[in-house]
């Protein structure tokens, strides 16, 4: 049976009196400041820190980010919750962190369900003051699970049977924008050959408190869509392993167990000129394309 890693704003603040925890707010600063949860520590890396999958980029990957979550106090005994803002406007920021957690192999993760939104909603409490946390050291012989793909992983799997999921926006996945930093932020536009494709905002849905997570029954028919089930291996990719870890949260909740993500996604599979893309138009459901998909090896 699946544990939750998802938490509801109540159980949170059941939590927060009765465990040790560490919440950590991946908003930017300034965000930060206007209010936040109290005891939060702000660490805005989550989200903006671009990676290879370089042996070097994954060495690089791995020891900065076990330097901030000792730093934010993580030692192995508390259990790290993370936030955003709200689940639909922060490229799934929060899922960023529980991603990479996951990935060292830390044992106690959780995403506040519907993220600061839901949280005052609730009319829970808030606060400005800035947090400073004890410094632990983060535990550095953990297994980490193995849910990291290279970019070499990627081009092995291409045209097997292994499920390429593209969770981008629509303008990324159709080729007209190559990021959601701008149009030409990164040098070629389209696809990965073969890839399906299921916008990461499909995994979730309207509340009360603002969007939450699908249930898994929800998330299993959203992914049989795109002829995507349970037992099938899946590898994911967004633009830098944010929307994608937001889909990884959502799949592994499901009963995906055969879920991976390529982390440095799009950022770094479309600078590398002698790798495949696709970058004619998707072919329309039902219909028969006129040609096959053009692929391209240079910008």
């Amino acid at each position: 049976m699946t544990t939750s890693v998802l938490v509801s704003p109540e159980e949170l603040s059941s939590m927060m009196g009765a465990e040790p925890v560490v919440i950590i707010d991946t908003r930017d600063a300034d965000t930060y400041a206007a209010g936040h949860l109290p005891g939060a520590v702000n660490m805005r890396e989550i989200f903006t820190f671009l990676a290879t999958s370089t042996a070097e980029g994954l060495s690089a990957l791995k020891s900065t980010f076990q330097e901030h979550f000792g730093a934010a106090g993580l030692s192995g005994a508390e259990t790290a919750v993370f936030y955003e803002d709200a689940l639909n406007s922060g490229y799934g920021q929060s899922c960023r962190g529980y991603y990479l957690l996951t990935w060292l192999g830390y044992p106690r993760i959780k995403v506040l369900n519907g993220g600061y939104s839901a949280w005052k909603a609730k009319g829970l409490p808030v606060s400005t003051d800035v947090s400073t946390p004890t410094t632990a050291t983060f535990p550095a012989d953990l297994p980490g699970a193995d849910v990291m793909l290279t970019k070499d992983d990627v081009a092995a799997a291409l045209h097997t049977d292994v499920k390429l999921l593209d969770v981008r926006d629509i303008d990324e996945w159709t080729g007209e924008s190559s990021s959601p930093y701008g149009k030409d932020f990164a040098p070629r536009k389209g696809r990965l050959p073969g890839a399906k494709w299921i916008e990461w905002y499909r995994f979730m849905k309207p509340s009360g408190a603002g969007p939450v997570f699908k249930s898994p029954l929800e998330v299993q028919a959203e992914c049989a869509t795109a002829g995507i089930s349970t037992d099938d291996t899946v590898y994911l990719y967004c633009f830098k392993g944010a929307r994608a870890s937001n889909t990884f949260l959502a799949l592994k909740q499901a009963g995906f167990d055969g879920v991976r993500m390529y982390f440095g996604s799009w950022n770094e599979w479309s600078r590398d000129a002698s790798l495949p893309i696709e970058t004619e138009a998707p072919i329309i459901k039902g219909k028969t394309s006129k040609s096959a998909p053009a692929l391209a090896l240079a910008a």
